[in-house]
């Protein structure tokens, strides 16, 4: 089994690592920042783009998960001066850096997947 930093971390520390995991899980938790993260991995997209890419996200979720993940500094909303104007949105830097959480989380979905029904 691999050493984590929830293990190789000092006792009075766990409080610490508490709030830290707590935030990570606010920032990236629900049922929507992780697929319009997914969404933006290509790339830039416009609104109505995320929303035909997200199955089911109405247009007034969308839009608070979009101004929460930007004050968070997840994504970039740019005002593109075309006509008509348009918007779009992109990934930060900072959030590139949540492709390795992703990646497990993803590795343990299909791991668990497999445990339970099998398949």
């Amino acid at each position: 089994m691999e050493t984590s930093l929830l293990t190789v971390l000092p006792e009075r520390t766990c409080r610490e690592k508490g709030k830290a995991l707590k935030d990570a899980i606010y920032l990236l938790g629900g049922k929507w920042k992780p697929c319009i993260i997914s969404a933006l991995w290509s790339g830039s997209k416009r609104f109505t783009e995320l929303q035909e890419h997200i199955i089911g996200i109405t247009p007034k979720v969308l839009t608070k998960e979009l101004q929460e993940m930007e004050m968070n500094y997840l994504i970039t909303r740019t005002v593109n001066h075309t006509k008509p104007v348009s918007v779009s949105y992109t990934l930060t830097e900072h959030a590139y850096g949540t492709q390795k959480v992703f990646d497990a989380l993803v590795e343990f979905g299909f791991t668990h997947r497999k445990m339970v029904i099998g398949k």
